[in-house]
């Protein structure tokens, strides 16, 4: 049984996650409030007082948001 949860990203959740994919030095402006719910929900963490994706949260941008699956299609 698969126990991963899907999370209902907001669009602005979304794109941060997106752009944690990204080096540090090449990211554009990121949001601190929204870093500090990704780390949270476990999809981002602090590593070298920047926030990186981890595992969990590549696995959560590989399937995408519910939210967003209406926008696509």
């Amino acid at each position: 049984m698969n126990a991963e949860i899907d999370y209902d990203l907001t669009r602005d959740q979304w794109e941060a996650l997106k752009a944690l994919r990204l080096p540090a030095l090449e990211r554009r402006f990121l949001n601190r409030g929204i870093a500090d719910q990704l780390i949270a929900l476990e999809l981002a963490a602090m590593t070298g007082g920047c926030p990186a994706i981890t595992p969990k949260g590549r696995s959560v941008l590989l399937r995408g948001s519910p939210r967003l699956w209406d926008v696509a299609a």
